[in-house]
């Protein structure tokens, strides 16, 4: 029988550990996982019945999105990343693969999708604060020429969007972990 060691630099995720006040990167990441996962698999419930493409900022490894095309067989996914990075049976085809920067791609999207995502999932940001603002801004700026009336919008990062409003968080999503907005 093993015996539960409660040294207090072991504790479980989430409290703290010996006087540290802030996750550690490790569970920064698991935080955002879990709320991402959440996020999303309320945002297929919200979008059911409704017709229009998803779009994906970030492809990354391809997690995400292998997640949202098993959980939205037959919609249109289109991805947006600045290179290819994935795990080859998790990369998208080229005519759903949009590759360059947000800051050029992004805007250029609205002669595609303007006023028909019903939802974007933003997952661009990074360990560098200044860089995530640029981030955001490029992307708020972008995005609203993109959304259908009611879009779910999901994001890593704080947005500022012009015509959409923040609104609460899926049950058991840590606060500030991912943000959630609808168009208007």
């Amino acid at each position: 029988m093993h015996e539960i060691d409660e040294n207090p630099r072991e504790t479980a995720v989430g409290r703290d550990v010996a006087g540290a006040s802030e996750p550690t990167r490790l569970e920064r990441l698991l935080f955002r996982l879990e709320a991402q996962h959440r996020c999303l698999n309320w945002a297929f419930g919200e979008i059911a019945g409704r017709s229009g493409p998803v779009l994906e900022l970030g492809l990354g490894h391809g997690r995400t999105f292998d997640h949202m095309r098993r959980h939205l067989p037959g919609r249109d996914i289109f991805v947006f990343d600045r290179e290819i990075d994935c795990f080859p049976d998790c990369t998208p085809d080229a005519e759903h693969l949009i590759l360059g920067k947000l800051s050029d791609t992004l805007p250029e999207a609205r002669y595609r999708f303007g006023g028909k995502a019903v939802l974007v999932n933003s997952d661009v940001g990074t360990y560098d604060e200044a860089i995530n603002a640029e981030i955001a801004e490029v992307v708020s700026g972008a995005l609203p020429a993109l959304l259908a009336p009611g879009a779910i919008v999901l994001s890593d990062l704080p947005l500022t969007l012009s015509n959409a409003k923040a609104v609460p968080l899926p049950h058991a999503v840590r606060s500030e972990r991912y943000f959630v907005y609808r168009s208007l």
